[in-house]
């Protein structure tokens, strides 16, 4: 990093603090903004509007009304295969496989939940992930549905999911229960769900009854094109309350095929016109711990059945094995996957479908338009249709997606300057008229094909155009994020390391007049950008992604001269230097990438300390020849913290390890309490060889008070707990005070790097075991064993680098203490932030992470407060996270005082290695999966980004109690020869 004179002292002067006051609020600016393009880019609702509905040109719908029963949360396994005694669970859908109508398993596709579920079966799309942030119920954007197409549309069932079809649609009948009936606290729910099932068919039936003596109703009733949608919940709560292997689950899927039977023979007795089209699936699946949401089989699996007007007659074949086609569902199954043989079905045509397959099955039945956003296939294989039907149906479902294709291309095209069409479309026209005269020579194979082949391509061209934008996105974030990591690389570099004079003058030539070309040019560029941007009717979040860009290059142009110079001095320094910037580059990009491979699987910390134990031992013994004890305790204090992250998450209750734990620090404790007193040459230099004042025993000595106390309070209040006993307010009072007396401490210690640390270990300490459950009271001794280690590697190294001036030893004693200036930074001082970064991750997952705040043990705050109140034990939980940032970052801020590196230097390289990580997560970004996997590709982006200003803050908040750390007066003697 330097230059190969030696590095003077450093100071900061008053331009070069109001410089770095600018860059951080320049840096705060642009991670916010940037962090939003990821909603731009990965999250843009699918759904375009201004398109005419196509209807079927069939000679008569197939059917007159359309019943559609969805069993919430219905695995398809456990509604297929037969009991423990051999019986089928569903005798009555079984019996409509075997004789009526046509079967197969519905892929949804992630996240498999209710909401994404329904829409994709009622309204053909997937709709977008983030739109389950703008409200449960409300549809951020208004979208097209079988119910809207409908004449009428009859519906009731759960609250949460009925009215975000019918809520907003004037020709609908509906009801949905109290979301009472959901609460999971009541005694009927945790029995037995499915009452929830016999509600919505009760409704129904009640509907049919009152119509015998309402004319209207019947009228409506009697009406064609009419949709009958019950929603079924009983399967997905008694799921998620006793599991899919329970009793209780299985007895729901009987529930759910009688109800589907009641409902047929209702139908069928009220109607008595063999015009119903009766279609039974499920929203999703249920994975065996009661849970949905992700990729796995169970969850993306759900039965389809159709029978009645318009579905086909069962068809028999002999299963035979064929090769894989290539083809996949949305869930990524393939195509023509095997029947499970305790299905018993093998024998009868199995019609696997995407989940948005089913809303044109549903539309064409009743000869409605396919739903004007809908991205499915007609399954023709379920219809029972004349050839000509058959070809005009799937005919006008590929018009309806090439419809939205021509809007997005229409929308894209009228504000592009230079629109890219999407070429295998180009000709669609023709390719249309070639169908058309195929129908009418009756040439029904060949128009088919081509309709499914124009419909493919439709397809692929509504993804083109979803993404259309992508590319300059993606590049323009890129190039910021690369911009401001240059900007930050160049400040370091003029304001922390050294250069010889004849660099720093020639970069300051001319300068006034270079830059007010420089900013000219970049305002231009600015001014030509929005003209564009303004043309192409583009968000004003695009202006502020490309403005922020402009800005930092035009930032980086300015320092051109600078640059340049840097670059010949880089290449006139020996070849040494030069190998070495480059395996130390190599050395820190591994790093962060096991960074950010450890947010996939903090497992990996468990091998990286475990490593670390044996580098750091052989370096201290061999490299820096530190004392044999030194490297023996790095050793073991790396492979004891390794332990923590093959720990569950989800920390399992053990207050015996919190006691433990308590008496662990105090033992901790009193060993570097006989570390600060001890008169060997490294004590006296690691501790300024100050005589300890007697108010320093006294402050040890309450401070191991506290922690006593702290443990029996826990075991108090465990107990109080086990024998299901109030807390008595007292106690809590108690560990109040305990906790915010114990952090207040270690203001008051000696002001000796040993002291003071050991001192804010012991003052967090309390807070950390009164909120502490299990082994994470164990992970904050381990935590701080290591971060003393790296104290004691870092202060042996500088040490032993310093020589053995005997004049210099024994004025160690004596020495006063004064104010000192920070050196520059060099190559070797990339190890700070990188150690920094690993230890500051190791903080966020050695026992957890943010995640677990919606999940986290209650009992875990239970010790300061019982009563529910989620915003002060979110706080503390909160708290409780941050205390290991806090030894962390000071135990960062001493190490800068003692090898006398400039701190707010080093939280730059945090910065500029925290945005190399940002950028591969920008990329990592997912809008498909799980919740959970979506929620985390958003929160580990978010995480890193957010660095920027998490970092400052704790630096700040930490600067209390490391801003009084004195280090020895031969350090400061003996500056000039580092």
């Amino acid at each position: 990093m330097a230059g190969r004179s030696r590095p003077q002292a450093h100071s900061s002067s008053a331009s070069t603090r109001r410089r770095e006051r600018w860059l951080v609020v320049l840096g705060i600016v642009l991670h916010a903004v940037y962090m939003l393009s990821i909603f731009d880019i990965y999250f843009k609702s699918p759904i375009v509007h201004g398109m005419a509905p196509v209807p079927p040109r069939l000679s008569a719908p197939p059917a007159k009304r359309l019943v559609l029963p969805s069993p919430d949360g219905l695995r398809a396994d456990k509604f297929f295969e037969p009991d423990e005694r051999g019986r089928y669970r569903a005798p009555f859908l079984r019996g409509v496989i075997e004789e009526k109508g046509r079967w197969g398993v519905s892929h949804a596709r992630p996240p498999t939940e209710s909401r994404p579920g329904h829409v994709a079966i009622i309204a053909g799309f997937y709709e977008d992930p983030s739109a389950v942030t703008k409200g449960w119920k409300a549809n951020p954007v208004e979208f097209d549905s079988v119910f809207y197409q409908s004449r009428h549309t009859i519906s009731f069932g759960s609250p949460d999911i009925v009215p975000i079809f019918c809520s907003s649609l004037p020709h609908s009948t509906w009801g949905s229960y109290p979301h009472e009936y959901e609460d999971f606290a009541t005694e009927t729910l945790i029995a037995d769900a499915s009452f929830l099932d016999h509600w919505s068919f009760d409704q129904f039936e009640g509907l049919l009854n009152r119509s015998l003596d309402d004319v209207k109703l019947r009228q409506l009733l009697l009406q064609d094109k009419l949709v009958i949608f019950l929603h079924l919940l009983g399967c997905d709560s008694n799921g998620h309350a006793h599991r899919p292997y329970s009793s209780i689950y299985l007895n729901n899927v009987k529930v759910v095929d009688e109800i589907a039977e009641r409902m047929y023979n209702l139908m069928e007795s009220y109607f008595n016109d063999n015009g119903t089209a009766y279609v039974f699936t499920a929203d999703h699946g249920m994975s065996d711990k009661g849970s949905h949401g992700d990729g796995h089989p169970s969850n993306t699996d759900t039965p389809l059945v159709a029978w009645g007007a318009g579905i086909r007659s069962p068809k028999f074949l002999a299963y035979t094995d064929k090769p894989d086609d290539g083809f996949r569902f949305v869930d990524d199954h393939r195509h023509d996957m095997p029947t499970p043989q305790n299905w018993a079905l093998e024998g009868f045509e199995r019609v696997d479908v995407n989940q948005a397959d089913i809303a044109p099955l549903m539309a064409t039945l009743v000869g409605l338009p396919c739903p004007l956003n809908s991205v499915g296939n007609l399954p023709s294989h379920y219809l029972k249709l004349s050839k000509s039907d058959e070809v005009e149906a799937v005919l006008a479902n590929t018009k309806q997606i090439l419809n939205q294709f021509l809007r997005k291309s229409e929308q894209k095209q009228s504000s592009s300057l230079y629109f890219k069409p999407f070429k295998p479309l180009v000709n669609y026209s023709s390719v249309l008229d070639r169908i058309e005269d195929l129908i009418s020579a009756r040439d029904y194979k060949t128009a088919m094909k081509y309709s499914e082949e124009l419909r493919s391509m439709a397809l692929a061209g509504l993804h083109y155009f979803q993404t259309y934008d992508w590319f300059m996105l993606m590049t323009t974030i890129t190039l910021g994020y690369i911009g401001w990591m240059a900007n930050l690389i160049i400040h370091v570099l003029q304001s922390y390391t050294t250069f010889p004079a004849s660099l720093l003058k020639r970069t300051q030539v001319y300068p006034m007049n270079t830059s007010m070309k420089v900013y000219i040019g970049g305002c231009l560029f600015m001014g030509l950008s929005s003209i564009i941007l303004l043309l192409e009717k583009s968000p004003p979040l695009y202006h502020a992604y490309v403005f922020m860009t402009i800005f930092l290059w035009t930032r980086i142009v300015q320092n051109y001269e600078f640059m340049k110079s840097a670059w010949r001095e880089l290449f006139n320094m020996p070849f040494k230097y030069i190998m070495n910037l480059l395996i130390s580059s190599v050395a820190a990009l591994l790093i962060l990438e096991f960074l950010v491979m450890s947010f996939f699987d903090r497992k990996l910390y468990t091998w990286c300390f475990l490593a670390l134990g044996i580098l750091a031992s052989v370096c201290g013994a061999f490299s820096i020849e530190a004392s044999p004890a030194v490297a023996i305790y790095t050793w073991l204090a790396c492979w004891f913290l390794s332990v923590f992250t093959l720990m569950p998450a989800e920390i399992p209750e053990n207050n015996n390890l919190v006691i433990f734990s308590g008496a662990l620090i105090i033992l901790i404790a009193m060993a570097s309490r006989w570390a600060t007193i001890n008169t060997t040459t490294f004590w006296l230099y690691l501790n300024r060889a100050n005589k300890q004042a007697p108010k320093s025993s006294k402050l040890f000595f309450v401070q191991v008070t506290l922690i006593s106390v702290s443990s029996i309070m826990v075991c108090l209040t465990t107990s109080h707990r086990s024998q299901h006993k109030e807390l008595h307010p007292l106690h809590q009072l108690i560990n109040w005070c305990v906790a915010g007396f114990a952090m207040a401490l270690p203001l008051f210690s000696p002001c000796s790097v040993l002291s003071r640390l050991t001192s804010i270990f012991l003052g967090f300490a309390p807070p950390f075991l009164l909120l502490s459950i299990g082994y994470e009271a164990v992970f904050y001794s381990a935590f701080a064993l290591v971060l003393m280690g790296w104290i004691f590697l870092e202060s042996a190294n500088l040490y032993c680098s310093e020589g053995s001036n005997s004049s210099c030893h024994s004025s160690l004693a004596d020495g006063p203490v004064y104010g000192y200036d920070e050196r520059c930074l060099q190559l070797s001082d990339l190890r700070i932030p990188l150690l920094f970064m690993i230890l500051f991750n190791v903080a966020f997952f050695g026992t957890g992470n943010f995640a677990s705040i919606a999940s986290f043990e209650i009992s875990s705050v239970y010790r300061f407060i019982t009563i529910f109140s989620p915003f002060l034990m979110t706080a503390l939980l909160i708290f409780k996270l941050f205390i290991p940032y806090m030894l962390v970052i000071c135990t960062f801020s001493a190490i800068t005082k003692i090898v006398r590196v400039p701190r707010i230097g080093c939280y730059f390289l945090v910065i500029l290695f925290s945005d190399v990580m940002t950028i591969h997560f920008f990329f990592l970004v997912q809008n498909t999966g799980s919740w959970m996997e979506i929620g985390n590709s958003i929160s580990h982006f978010g995480i890193v980004s957010a660095q920027v200003v998490f970092v400052l803050l704790l630096f700040a908040l930490t600067n209390i109690y490391t801003k009084d750390i004195e280090v020895s007066s031969w350090q400061l003697t003996s500056r000039k020869y580092m």
